[in-house]
């Protein structure tokens, strides 16, 4: 859901543009997986529908430290995801409320994406999964890799 609301932001700025705004709207989006509180809370004077809880603060910290355009992924929610979205660890960030660094994952694309794109090399099957990200590739390590990997198998 997070890619498609970036693609259809990105197609609303190329409108805004055209109509002259200069500086269209941009978002960014943080994700956690975790337990939280939502439902309405306040007063009989003031009632609010909302989420509360640390799942939530750190979903906001991870917004808050997403590039422009971009999602960034708690380490629970890419352990989740991570066999349908391609996604780049970053170095891992201090959060404020939060004691120790926080692990965390920029969404590229879904792997899919990707494979049609022929930028990775995606092959699977019961027992094997092998992706090969053809952007950051060292060819001559990638055979050696492999080739380690055929002559276990034939034994």
């Amino acid at each position: 859901m997070a890619i498609a609301m970036q693609k259809r932001m990105r197609e609303l700025q190329m409108e805004w543009r055209d109509r002259g705004l200069q500086k269209p709207f941009q978002l960014r989006i943080g994700i956690n997986t975790g337990y939280c509180t939502v439902g309405n809370f306040g007063s009989e004077d003031r009632m609010d529908y909302t989420i509360i809880g640390s799942e939530v603060n750190l979903a906001s910290r991870l917004q808050s430290h997403a590039e422009l355009g971009g999602i960034l992924l708690s380490h629970e929610t890419y352990s989740l995801i991570k066999d349908h979205v391609f996604a780049e660890e970053r170095t891992p960030m201090q959060a404020k409320g939060i004691a120790k660094p926080v692990r965390n994952y920029a969404v590229i694309a879904p792997i899919e994406d990707l494979v049609a794109q022929g930028r990775v090399i995606l092959e699977e099957q019961d027992g094997l999964r092998i992706l090969v990200d053809l952007q950051k590739l060292d060819k001559e390590k990638a055979v050696k890799a492999l080739e380690s990997v055929l002559t276990r198998l034939k034994t």
